[in-house]
């Protein structure tokens, strides 16, 4: 019996790979535990045709985040915050603050964990994060955080 495997199995192989298997491991354990689905010729096609989607969704989502980065690398943002006596912010840029910079100032919506610098902005004057967009591809935003 041909199967498609779904899932990894340990000791048969990777999902999307077809396996020869003895009729009752395919049915009753495979099948039965929804690991591997019976490999006609209408469920190689769906799979086939499911794996040319997924790298076309791929692709367009890898030219999106590369759009968005030249975007990115070209946007400054302005962050105005109090300050206290002796010229030192309250508190520090959050990357929340700086994400909702980002869309009030560009229309750029970002999530928040794609601000992957680990140092708080405490000071004011201008500053570079790194934002890491996914597929490998990074930006660098500018950051100008004035006093008020």
């Amino acid at each position: 019996m041909k199967v498609l495997l779904i899932k990894d199995v340990k000791s048969l192989g990777k999902a999307g790979e077809v396996k020869e298997v003895k009729d009752g491991y395919g049915k009753n354990f495979l099948i039965g535990k929804g690991f591997a689905k019976h490999a006609t010729q209408e469920i190689l096609a769906q799979h086939k045709a499911d794996e040319i989607q997924n790298a076309k969704d791929l692709a367009d989502e890898i030219s999106k985040l590369k759009a968005m980065s030249v975007k990115l690398d070209k946007a400054e943002i302005i962050i105005t915050k109090k300050l206290g006596q002796n010229g030192h912010l309250f508190g520090a840029i959050t990357k929340d603050e700086v994400a909702q910079a980002l869309l009030d100032q560009h229309e750029i919506e970002i999530d928040k964990k794609h601000i992957t610098d680990k140092v708080a902005i405490k000071t004011v004057g201008e500053h570079d994060l790194d934002l890491k967009l996914g597929h490998g591809i990074h930006a660098t935003l500018h950051v100008d955080v004035q006093g008020e």
